[in-house]
């Protein structure tokens, strides 16, 4: 089932895409960033692969992990996805997640 990605979600992924573009190629980001959305996309279905996010300010978030990045999610009514970030493992988390689950 379709992730929906949120605003700041898809903020992210362009972040994410301008920088792989800038180090690999276009080629390479244009796959990267399909891999990303493809990975919210399943995780619906692959419920054992959630964890629970353990920040008390965000309540009912859960995250998948696709390569260096970490997807962070709600799940929605009807058991579709809402992502509200995707983040790079070696940002500072907490904040940019605080930041991103603001800004919807």
């Amino acid at each position: 089932m379709p992730a929906k990605i949120y605003r700041a979600a898809q903020t992210r992924l362009l972040e994410i895409w301008n920088y792989t573009e800038r180090i690999w190629g276009e080629k390479q980001a244009d796959a990267y960033i399909r891999e990303l959305v493809d990975a919210a996309n399943l995780a619906g279905d692959e419920r054992h692969r959630w964890r629970p996010l353990r920040e008390r300010t965000l309540p009912g978030v859960f995250f998948v992990r696709h390569r260096h990045h970490y997807i962070f999610f709600r799940e929605l009514s009807g058991g579709t996805l809402g992502v509200i970030s995707i983040l790079h493992e070696n940002m500072d988390i907490p904040a940019r997640l605080r930041e991103d689950a603001r800004s919807g």
